[in-house]
Parts: C-alpha cells; sequence; structure tokens
C-alpha cells in the first residue's frame, strides 16, 4: 500500500534508543546486512522502560553499546556522564536508564532530522560498525555474536585504528576499551569464542558493507572522544594491522 501509517514499540533496549528512530528499515541477506530496505518513518515511536525488566542481561548490554555510541560520536559529556552510570544503567536503575534512553533519542532525532537518508552528518551513527558488520557477517547474524556486542567490539576497533594512525589520543582509545570492559561487553575478536578470526575474512566482508562507496570502504574514524569524523581515506594495511593485533589480543 505504498507505506502504512506505524507506531513502533521496541522492547529491548538496544531497539529503543537506536534502531526505532530513524526510520530505517532493512533485511540481512547471504551479501551482507541490511543491503535490502527503504526509509519509512513512523507515526510514533513508544518507548516503555518498564519492558526491558524482563530482557537477559546481555541483550540489555547489548543495547547500551549503543548508548555510548552516542557520546563518542558528537557529546564527551554524555559519554563522561557514562562512565559513571553506566554500571547502574546495566544492572536496572529506572532513573538513570530512563534518562540514558531520552539523551540517546534526543541524540539520533537531532541527527535524523538534520540528513533523513544518510547523506551526510547521519553517517556518523555508524561509528564502529564497519568492523561490527563484519564481525557479524564471519559469524552468520546468529546467537554468536549480536549486533550491540559487535558494534561494541567495532566502537574499540575505530578507536584502536584512530589512535595507530595518530587521529586520536591513546588515552582516549583506552578509555573507551575500559568502559565497555567495566559493564562486561566484548572490546576485541578474541573476546567471542569459537570463531576462526581471520583479518582478510573481515576485510572481505567490508567489501559488501552498504557504506562502500565506489568501490572504497568507508569508516568513521575519531580525533577522540566526541570528535567522530567519516573518512575514505583509510589504507588496508592500517586496518588489517589493527584486525590482527586484537585478534591475537
Amino acid at each position: 500500500l505504498r507505506g502504512i501509517d506505524f507506531i513502533q514499540i521496541p522492547t529491548t533496549l538496544l531497539s529503543q534508543v537506536d534502531s526505532s528512530v530513524g526510520g530505517k528499515t532493512g533485511i540481512n541477506t547471504r551479501f551482507g546486512k541490511n543491503l535490502i530496505g527503504s526509509f519509512h518513518q513512523p507515526r510514533m515511536v513508544l518507548a516503555d522502560i518498564t519492558s526491558l525488566e524482563s530482557l537477559p542481561a546481555r541483550e540489555v548490554l547489548a543495547g547500551y553499546a549503543e548508548v555510548v555510541k552516542y557520546g563518542l560520536v558528537n557529546d564527551e559529556s554524555f559519554f563522561n556522564w557514562l562512565e559513571n552510570n553506566g554500571r547502574a544503567i546495566c544492572d536496572g536503575d529506572p532513573t538513570l536508564r530512563q534518562s540514558a534512553v531520552l539523551a540517546s533519542c534526543r541524540a539520533k532525532a537531532a541527527i535524523v532530522s538534520e540528513d533523513e537518508r544518510e547523506g551526510g552528518v547521519r553517517a556518523l551513527l555508524n561509528l564502529g560498525h564497519t568492523f561490527g558488520h563484519a564481525l557479524e557477517a564471519e559469524t552468520g547474524y546468529g546467537k554468536t555474536l549480536l549486533h550491540g556486542e559487535a558494534v561494541a567490539v567495532g566502537v574499540t576497533l575505530a578507536h584502536d585504528l584512530s589512535a595507530a594512525t595518530g587521529l586520536c589520543p591513546m588515552r582516549d582509545a583506552r578509555r573507551v576499551k575500559e568502559h565497555y570492559r567495566t559493564v562486561g561487553l566484548p572490546t576485541t575478536p578474541a573476546d567471542i569464542v569459537g570463531v576462526d578470526w581471520r583479518a582478510d575474512a573481515l576485510i572481505s566482508h567490508m567489501g559488501n558493507d552498504k557504506k562502500v562507496k565506489e568501490g572504497r570502504l568507508t569508516f568513521v574514524l575519531t580525533r577522540g572522544i566526541g570528535k567522530a569524523f567519516v573518512t575514505s581515506d583509510v589504507a588496508l594495511e592500517d586496518v588489517s594491522t589493527t584486525l590482527a593485533a586484537a585478534i591475537s589480543a
């Protein structure tokens, strides 16, 4: 019917802070993640944080990985707040959870209202996702690796790559990794057991990512916490080196 009015009622932390806001629809195929889909905005998003009380801890943590992303993209003060409150948010403090969900939705809505179809600033929300989608593709989009877990590893790798190439202070990359580890999220492919990780295989998956333009991989890198930027000027040797180091960690 050329687009039916609908209301999103997200019941996971990840969907409340990320996928329910912004109008993206998409399905995964054997060729890659979210390659088929369209933009269609919901009439309303109803996020009831009491629905999160029934979630397994692993699902809560997966959603929290996306919460952290908003601080790392362009809001260092939010990341500072999360460093102090992240564990309590994951443990279920309702007031802090509500604050985290509201801050995340406001951050995403502000970016989406400026760039609905990802022609510019919205691409910043892909921080960690070039790495993360490759990790998911290698594991088959199953329970071995949840999306939010892949994002946590991907965001860490993006900061590691930024630090290794002199873009980002090493201390900032360490802060990101330490925060994810503190709440219990993975930060390297080596944390995901039962997978024979290879840097070349992951780079091959990146070639099918939806962010590839004119044959060039696109990454969201950073000049420091809250200072993310989009670039296609990344040497694959540096990507490979970063992946190899993380795989052997």
